[in-house]
């Protein structure tokens, strides 16, 4: 018989999203009671249900984006070699043994050895680009 396996409790702010994704889809579905029953009268309430209807549905929408996102940020940080949090990192994903392998030692560069002697700045004899002018030579005027 195998044993089940614990569930880790959910980070505090999943928990707190997952809470307000509940909220906000408990107050769509009482929009959608509403907007229905009102509908059956022929009631005023019918147009603010059914605006109250879409903004839970569009607030429900972002409950649960918020609620993956910040599934996906917790799990970031807990596998977090080098986060904050003393414990981050330093489980292992169920199933799988903890391993740590060793980074490998860095190797010194070698020494920077210069390969041409030092030669003091000549400009080009040349044009700067070709078809552009001629450098000018000390002593010749131009009039």
């Amino acid at each position: 018989m195998p044993t089940a396996r614990r569930r880790r409790r959910l980070p505090d702010e999943v928990r707190r999203a997952v809470v307000r994704a509940v909220l906000c889809l408990a107050f769509t579905m009482v929009g959608i009671v509403v907007a229905t029953l009102s509908s059956y009268a022929d009631s005023w309430l019918m147009t603010p249900a059914l605006m109250a209807m879409g903004v839970g549905v569009f607030g429900t929408m972002w409950c649960l984006l918020e609620i993956l996102i910040s599934r996906q940020v917790a799990a970031q940080r807990m596998r977090a070699p080098n986060s904050a949090s003393p414990m981050a990192g330093s489980r292992a994903p169920a199933g799988y043994p903890q391993q740590h392998p060793q980074p490998p030692h860095p190797q010194p560069y070698p020494p920077y050895q210069q390969q041409h002697p030092q030669r003091p700045h000549q400009p080009p004899a040349g044009p700067p680009y070709p078809g552009g002018p001629a450098p000018r030579q000390a002593g010749l005027t131009t009039r």
